[in-house]
């Protein structure tokens, strides 16, 4: 049985968020992430999860003005001091969560920088971070986003991925897997979460079109359960969507497509 966790800046947001914890609990979940903590208290949040007996999986780094359309920075050589601030803010809150996994955003390209360059940056973005967090026993994650939600998005592929992940030699830096996202982009679901299983540490779900439930579109994630479980992937699964309703209403998919 995959291990579901509650992505509580997508689901539940019929309710604020600190009392998300609880419906998530209540719904089933031992575990939940979040896009970002850094809005609340870091010890308000572990009396939380503490509380609900919740796991959990990660949260990001600092990724910028959100609202302005920031997207990360780590592939922008103009902003690395701001970066490594972010890092170290996230390292400090991961320490309080019992997070043993942050995913970093790469942001979009910016308007005139040489792409080479753009990879350089982030590369060494990676490495430095890594290497931050290595100590601590914290995996630094990077995930592949589809360019049709996210324009200029700087990371669009599994493949790129991987090679970036090869070419920093970095130990502790591994795939995160968005079904959804790889789905819009390149397909081979089954193929590519086979045959790179040992590198993908964290995978994320919805289906498509409409970023919804799954079940809900053209992703067959009965198959994709089941192959999951025969791989042996001990992960979570981050339960990534937009309730196409309400929340609670919609969670039914989870016994209908596992058992």
């Amino acid at each position: 049985m995959p291990k579901f966790a509650a992505n509580l800046s997508m689901l539940f947001t019929e309710a604020l968020f600190l009392e998300r914890f609880a419906l998530a609990r209540e719904a089933g979940f031992d575990g939940v992430e979040f896009l970002f903590p850094y809005a609340y208290d870091a010890h308000q949040l572990a009396e939380r999860l503490r509380r609900h007996q919740l796991t959990l999986a990660l949260f990001n780094l600092p990724a910028g003005d959100w609202n302005a359309g920031d997207r990360g920075m780590a592939c922008d050589p103009r902003r690395q001091d701001e970066f490594r601030a972010g890092v170290h803010s996230a390292l400090a809150y991961a320490t309080e969560l019992g997070a043993t996994q942050l995913h970093c955003m790469a942001g979009k390209t910016p308007p005139g920088l040489a792409p080479e360059r753009a990879h350089a940056t982030y590369v060494d973005s990676l490495r430095w971070a890594a290497a931050e967090l290595a100590p601590h026993g914290i995996n630094l994650l990077i995930e592949p986003i589809n360019h049709y939600d996210m324009p200029g998005y700087f990371l669009n592929r599994s493949r790129q991925a991987l090679d970036i992940i090869a070419e920093t030699g970095s130990p502790n830096l591994f795939l995160q897997y968005d079904i959804y996202h790889m789905q819009r982009m390149e397909g081979e679901l089954s193929n590519t979460i086979r045959a790179n299983l040992p590198m993908i540490k964290h995978m994320q779900i919805a289906d498509t079109p409409g970023r919804h439930e799954p079940g809900s579109g053209e992703i067959n994630y009965r198959h994709l359960f089941r192959l999951i479980d025969e791989l042996g992937y001990e992960g979570w699964l981050g339960c990534e969507y937009l309730p196409a309703g309400d929340t609670l209403a919609g969670l039914g998919w989870r016994q209908a497509l596992t058992s």
